[in-house]
Formats: structure tokens, C-alpha cells, sequence
């Protein structure tokens, strides 16, 4: 493999409605959005098939935004993911990337509606491909999501860019000596609690055994890195020697 290839060939990229905020903490700071892009197309012109799975935290947290009921609360976080997919696309599309926005939830005027056969072929033509709405269905988080798209288009990782430069085994921001994990395995993380996913998307991932990296976007190049086979953040795993 030539230093210019990409280590992993098909990629499903989680990107948090947080990360889409910048230091605004809500909506949408298009200059963070930009360099997020940038990063996205420098690893698709690499060679990787790129999905993306859009959070939508940045407008809306579900029940601790209201108090209505749990299963409205997700469909206007659902609503929320899309608005986030249709900004990403247009600044990739500004940088000269071709992408596809598809959703869960039904709504042609705006994006395709969630196709399997119809995603997988947008990858292989090299389009990127950005996924509203989570899985569809409410009480799944869109880190489920992005753990049964990356299980459907066959990916070979999930990168899962947060705030935090990797998994701890408790919170760096609050305790000086918290320890940084380089390999740990999806097991530890539920048995730890260390509240990287949730138990759904955890599950997804072993029984399918897709890898996931955990890092940091306040280096938005780590996207384009961590395709590329460099070490950044921690890789989550079903077993260590994997």
C-alpha cells in the first residue's frame, strides 16, 4: 500500500451536532463546518468511500430540551440531524465534492430516502454520502445509526469524532489523572461505562466486528489521518489482538 492510499477503503464518519457548533456550543459555525469538510474531502479525493451519520445535538437534545413525549422529542431531533446533513453537503459541495443526502424519514423534496442499494452505489462512484434522520425510528441514538449504516454498507471502521482525544477511564476534564486508552474493546467500554456508545450501537459493532476510532475534532486533519492508517485517538475493538 502506497503512503498515499487510504488504510481503510469504505469509512462511516460520525460527526456529532456539537462538533458541527464549534465554540458557539449551538447552530451551526460554518467556519468549524469548513474545516470538517476539508478534512472529509482530502480523505474521499484519497480513494475512501465516505458515509456520513449527522447528529443533531447542536439544535436539539431530545427529552432534556422538553418535556413532551420521549418519541416526539426524537423526531425533532430527527428533523434537527437533517438540517445538519444539508448544511455539511453544501460546504462539501462548495469545495467541489460530489454528495448525496439521504434520510430515514421520507422527505423527497429535500434528500433521497434511505436506500440501500442506491447508497452503495453512490459510494462506489466515489459520491459522498450523508445520512439523516438515525436509524428512522425513535429511543435510537445516532450513534446507533451510524453503527447499522456502517454494518450495512459494509464499512471497514467507524470513525467517531467527539470533543475528548480519545476514551478515558474517567473524565480528563474533571480529573487530572485520568488514564487515556490507546486499544480497548467494546466489552470494556460497556462493563466500564464509559459512555462512548450506547448498548445498541455497542452490539451492532461486535456482532459485526467493524473497529471504531474514537477522537478528537479540535484537529479536524484527524479525520484525514485516521483514514489514512495514522494513530490518533483510541480504537475500539471486539478483541485486543485484533
Amino acid at each position: 500500500m502506497s503512503e498515499m492510499e487510504p488504510k481503510y477503503k469504505r469509512v462511516l464518519l460520525k460527526l456529532s451536532g456539537e462538533a458541527l457548533a464549534g465554540e458557539k456550543g449551538q447552530g451551526l459555525d460554518f467556519p468549524t463546518v469548513e474545516n470538517i469538510c476539508r478534512s472529509i474531502k482530502k480523505a474521499a479525493d484519497s480513494g475512501a468511500q465516505i458515509g456520513i451519520v449527522v447528529g443533531g445535538g447542536n439544535f436539539w437534545r431530545g427529552r432534556s430540551s422538553t418535556s413532551s413525549d420521549r418519541a416526539r422529542a426524537d423526531h425533532i431531533g430527527m428533523l434537527a440531524t437533517t438540517m445538519n446533513a444539508l448544511a455539511v453537503a453544501d460546504v462539501l459541495e462548495s469545495m467541489g465534492a460530489v454528495v448525496r443526502v439521504q434520510t430515514a424519514i421520507t422527505m423527497q423534496q429535500v434528500a433521497e430516502p434511505f436506500i440501500l442499494g442506491k447508497a452503495l452505489r453512490h459510494l462506489e462512484k466515489n459520491r459522498i454520502v450523508i445520512f439523516g434522520c438515525g436509524t428512522g425510528n425513535p429511543f435510537f441514538s445516532t450513534d446507533s445509526a451510524a453503527a447499522l449504516r456502517a454494518a450495512e454498507l459494509k464499512a471497514n471502521i467507524i470513525l467517531k469524532a467527539t470533543m475528548v482525544d480519545g476514551i478515558y477511564d474517567k473524565d480528563p476534564k474533571k480529573f487530572h489523572d485520568a488514564v487515556k486508552y490507546d486499544v480497548i474493546t467494546y466489552h470494556e467500554v460497556l462493563v466500564k461505562r464509559l459512555q462512548v456508545m450506547d448498548s445498541a450501537a455497542a452490539a451492532i459493532c461486535t456482532e459485526n466486528n467493524i473497529p471504531i476510532i474514537v477522537f478528537n475534532l479540535d484537529r479536524p486533519d484527524n479525520i484525514y489521518d485516521a483514514v489514512m492508517g495514522k494513530t490518533v485517538g483510541t480504537l475500539v475493538t471486539k478483541h485486543r489482538d485484533s
